[in-house]
């Protein structure tokens, strides 16, 4: 089953469960030449680990990576990039009692329709956990792209608090990753009342992107703006996915849409044209609530650490896109040169 590898020059493939031993990643297609060590992971996978503040579940995990393969001397070999995490803070008892039981909002019901077998231990493969292994991709990713590229992700909402501001500055400064200061504050006591309730909520994330190469992105069916949507909804907090004006163009005249080019998102036909991308995803609430939420090994509002995936998410396609455009600017070259 081919489902667990995401891109084509830059192939990223993620294996390992939620309660297993440990999860991976296996990157395939990255470029020789790259410095490259165990210590560049940390900053990432702190970014996205459990158990990092009170609005995030107390599950504790180290997000130790063991790099094993594709890197000698501390640089890539253009071979298979190996990356281990192994799983230290399960508590797989915790689930015993739902062996037998299908629960609202996650993947029990169709896994077991689709496949007559699922690890209950907290979703087995469709868990969350499983960003792990993309966040770890991502920061490989970023290192393929060239240096002045800015990947920020933010909160833009939690529930009915809204960012008015961006200030990236101040986005790892407080528990919910939101570039407003001022409606962080109001966002982390909403989260807060609600782990107190045992309830959950959604939000939007917003992954802007400073310094995008053009002439990313393949008409007609692998425009940069498709690969980007299934990369992102292929995240399970993920719901929707926007970019530019989103479904704000639908109460939009065309004058108003044409006459601002942050509307366009920073791409003209599925192609990027070298602007700011700025794009947006809506987050589902948690559906671990009540009882089950209450003994806190599970997020009230999963946002603060599904910015991090988000931003590899945006890095992995980028990279696969940017290698793929430098190949179709090699094969040009060369015919020019083959014509003279």
């Amino acid at each position: 089953m081919t489902a667990n590898t995401f891109g084509d020059l830059f192939a990223v493939t993620t294996f390992g469960e939620s309660h297993g031993a440990a999860l991976g990643v296996v990157i395939d297609g990255c470029p020789a030449g790259i410095p490259l060590s165990e210590a560049d992971f940390l900053p990432e996978l702190a970014r996205r680990r459990p158990g990092q503040s009170a609005v995030t579940t107390a599950r504790v995990e180290a997000d130790r990576p063991e790099l094993v393969a594709g890197v000698f001397e501390g640089r890539t070999t253009g071979m298979p990039i190996a990356v281990l995490i192994r799983n230290e803070g399960q508590r797989s008892s915790d689930y015993d009692h739902l062996r037998d039981v299908v629960r609202r909002g996650h993947a029990d019901e169709t896994w077991v329709r689709k496949f007559g077998v699922r690890d209950h231990r907290g979703g087995g493969r469709s868990s969350g956990r499983e960003t792990v292994a993309r966040v770890i991709a991502g920061v490989v990713a970023r290192r393929v792209l060239p240096a002045e590229v800015r990947i920020v992700g933010h909160a833009l909402r939690i529930g009915p608090h809204v960012a008015a501001r961006f200030e990236p500055d101040s986005i790892e400064s407080n528990t919910v990753r939101c570039a407003d200061p001022d409606v962080a504050i109001a966002m982390e006591r909403y989260v807060l009342e609600l782990k107190e309730r045992g309830d959950s909520t959604g939000g939007v994330a917003e992954v802007r992107v400073l310094n995008t190469p053009p002439n990313l992105g393949e008409p007609v069916f692998d425009k940069l703006k498709a690969r980007l949507a299934a990369a992102w909804l292929s995240v399970g907090a993920v719901t929707g996915f926007a970019y530019g004006a989103g479904f704000d163009v639908a109460g939009m005249l065309g004058s108003d849409y044409v006459a601002d080019r942050a509307h366009f998102g920073g791409m003209l036909g599925g192609v990027s044209t070298g602007e700011e991308l700025r794009l947006c995803a809506s987050i589902k609430p948690t559906t671990s609530i009540g009882d089950v939420a209450r003994k806190g090994r599970h997020d009230p509002c999963i946002v603060p650490r599904v910015i991090p995936v988000l931003e590899a998410m945006t890095a992995i396609v980028l990279a696969d896109c940017w290698l793929r455009d430098r190949a179709r600017q090699r094969d040009a070259a060369s015919s020019a040169n083959a014509r003279r």
